[in-house]
């Protein structure tokens, strides 16, 4: 029996049984119960065998092994991300994909076919090279198993099978079937067709001959398992989607095939892109007006100890409001961003206020990074050969020298470019100078918001009803429409952990004044809510006063409308008021919607509530049990003040009973897009947007 302290081959055991590093990848094996971690990295057991060459030779010698697999099962959220929320088990289809993507890099692979099937598994078919299947010299099973088995096995820890990869700690396809009810892997290899199945992670079968063929590549097939993926249990297909495209996008040429079975009518859909990044950033400004027809294409490579860096870009300006930024590191997206976007603003800011002032286009002090990126759509693609990330979901690049580099070529190209346009860089100029005063504006009108808050008393606004608790991670504010209703709010209430703000008819559409902020500074709707908040406005963390989630006076935003037209239009200018000008409170899950019942059924002195019409029906058919011809009292509310305050209390604001949409984020540059078509100036592509999916209408208040 080890004991806690005690040494075991270069190991030292850990007290507790289950411990959390701050770098999963140092997790290797489990034993008598306790987890090992090395005191140190572990020095690379193999070494390239061509130097630094790419070697064909992919057979078993090239896997190494760090070990582990159970940690996986219980603590999936370090290695695939949250397991309830549907990222840990949409993160398991990028995990396979990005090895098959993997090949294509490596030169062996062209096309990736991703099937859903009706029984909630799903495939990954890719026709590179095949895993390999021969037997590894430690472990003596075949290397396809130890890939499968072993948590850090891979052929991409020493760059001789892989010149850059996704996949680089050896964690993803493991991980993936550790938190699998069942993954079956078939290998087309050397004319030989291979097959081995596993449940929970655990061979099952034997890696087996089971027929002949002409092709090459991998199969993976799982079905996640339920047991740990919660709330979110389905394969979102949009989701899918979007994210292969984008990989398709960074990888010109690839094609991506992506099947869906699961319904009576066969769904497929293909992304085939040459035109890479620069197409990628041309889709994104579909829909918008763009100061300069063609992205601004930006390459360049630099030797590091490990090998090249290389970094590829593709800018467009367009008249937008907002910087969309999308990085990715040997394809894989970086959420987060890293290291690659602090090179990327350092350089736009120093080349653009460089370029201004060498011009003479500026008349007053520099332009801040804020003002140059605005409108801005940028895909930055780097290639590393080792690089670090914050976690192993990848969301964050963390390699110190990736900046500089990116830096020094941006900056570098982007001067060659103006030098050689400078019509565009003179547009680029005066929109961000542009921005400045505007931004300068809006900075005046938020100051004069905060000192009237100051003299008014407090910075409380008058017409909040104040929760009596001061623990923000108790509290929760509900933004009700109307005073009618927040009388009934304010009466219903659970006094010491809920505060009521009424808010007066619609509030500012925000989306259009994004050229005039100052005007929604001066909104008095507005102003009351970032009196009430009291955590500052604007989502520039640079500035001062800005929005910060940690001085939140609740932990809950809650939107609380009628459950009509109007009540859904106001929901959504609060939203989109929220979007622009807190994002991290919608970011981190701080914003809520309330869901009022739609109808009060009675019979005699039975009362119960539904949320929706097909509810309403299972409802009436409950009451009249055996007798069809039972009079069942039903009252359709139209709005929150049609409730007494119990009522209210009961079906809405009682954190017992009630029932409320979290308001999440999947893909920002999408949502961003969404409030631009829906609540902004572009009244032809909104009525193309309505007529592209009024089919989809399912609610209908008419």
């Amino acid at each position: 029996m080890l004991k806690n302290g005690s040494q075991y081959n270069g190991f030292a055991v850990v007290k507790g049984g289950i411990f959390i590093p701050r770098d999963e990848q140092y997790i290797l094996k489990e034993e008598s119960g306790k987890f090992l971690i090395p005191k140190r990295p572990a020095a690379p057991r193999f070494q390239p065998k061509n130097g630094d060459s790419m070697s064909d030779d992919y057979d078993a010698g090239s896997i190494q092994v760090l070990e582990g697999l159970e940690a996986v099962r219980k603590r999936p959220g370090m290695y695939l991300g949250d397991p309830h929320d549907g990222s840990a088990l949409h993160h398991c289809i990028w995990e396979v994909v990005d090895n098959s993507v993997d090949e294509h890099l490596a030169g062996f692979n062209d096309t990736v076919e991703v099937v859903l099937h009706p029984d909630h598994s799903l495939s990954v078919r890719d026709y590179g090279r095949g895993i390999p299947v021969d037997q590894h010299e430690e472990f003596g099973i075949s290397a396809a198993e130890v890939i499968m088995t072993k948590l850090h096995a891979g052929g991409k820890f020493d760059n001789s099978s892989y010149k850059v990869s996704g996949g680089l700690h050896g964690v993803g396809v493991s991980a993936v079937n550790a938190v699998s009810e069942w993954m079956e892997v078939v290998i087309h290899r050397d004319g030989t067709v291979y097959k081995q199945r596993f449940e929970a992670g655990v061979r099952v079968t034997e890696l087996e001959t089971v027929g002949t063929c002409d092709d090459t590549g991998t199969t993976i097939t799982f079905k996640p398992d339920l047991s740990i993926f919660t709330n979110i249990v389905e394969f979102d297909f949009d989701q899918i989607d979007s994210r292969l495209k984008e990989t398709s996008f960074l990888n010109a040429g690839l094609r991506i095939v992506i099947t869906d079975e699961r319904s009576e009518e066969l769904h497929a859909v293909e992304h085939h892109y040459e035109g890479g990044i620069s197409e990628f950033v041309k889709q994104l400004n579909a829909r918008r007006e763009t100061l300069h027809p063609d992205p601004i294409l930006i390459s360049g490579e630099k030797e590091i100890e490990k090998g090249p860096v290389t970094v590829e870009l593709a800018l467009q300006w367009s008249d937008a409001f907002s910087e969309s930024i999308q990085c990715y590191t040997n394809i894989i997206r970086n959420k987060d961003g890293g290291t690659h976007m602090s090179g990327l603003r350092g350089a736009l800011t120093s080349c653009i206020n460089g370029y201004a002032k060498k011009k003479n286009l500026l008349k007053n002090d520099g332009l801040s990074g804020d003002d140059v990126r605005e409108g801005l759509v940028a895909i930055v693609s780097v290639k590393h050969p080792d690089p670090s990330f914050s976690s192993q979901t990848k969301d964050k690049l963390v390699s110190s020298e990736v900046a500089g580099i990116v830096q020094t070529v941006v900056y570098e190209k982007l001067n060659e470019f103006f030098e050689e346009n400078p019509s565009v860089g003179k547009l680029i100029v005066d929109k961000a100078v542009l921005a400045s005063k505007a931004r300068e504006a809006a900075r005046k009108a938020r100051d004069l918001t905060r000192r009237k808050g100051v003299l008014e008393g407090g910075g409380l606004p008058g017409k909040l009803a104040d929760c009596q608790s001061r623990k923000p991670e108790e509290c929760e504010i509900y933004l009700v429409e109307g005073d009618s209703a927040g009388g009934s709010a304010k009466t219903g209430r659970d006094r010491r952990t809920q505060a009521i703000l009424p808010l007066r008819g619609k509030i500012l559409n925000v989306e259009r004044q994004m050229h005039n902020v100052a005007k929604v500074f001066q909104n008095n709707e507005i102003q009351t809510m970032i009196r009430a908040f009291g955590a500052g406005v604007g989502n520039n963390e640079d500035d001062e006063g800005a929005f910060n989630t940690e001085k939140l006076r609740y932990n809950k935003l809650i939107i609380m409308t009628d459950a009509d037209v109007d009540g859904a239009h106001i929901r959504t200018l609060m939203l989109t008021f929220l979007w622009r000008f807190m994002r991290p409170a919608i970011e981190k899950g701080h914003v809520y919607i309330a869901q009022p019942p739609l109808y009060q059924l009675s019979k005699g002195k039975i009362n119960r509530y539904a949320f929706s019409d097909e509810e309403r029906d299972t409802i009436i058919d409950e009451l009249r049990g055996d007798n069809p011809a039972a009079k069942i009292g039903v009252q359709r509310y139209k709005g929150l003040g049609e409730m007494n305050p119990e009522q209210l209390w009961e079906t809405t604001m009682n954190p017992e009973t009630r029932t409320m949409l979290k308001v999440t984020v999947q893909v920002a540059e999408e949502t961003d897009r969404m409030f631009e078509t829906l609540m902004g100036e572009d009244v032809p592509e909104r009525r193309a947007f309505i007529e592209r999916h009024a089919k989809e209408v399912t609610n209908l208040d008419i």
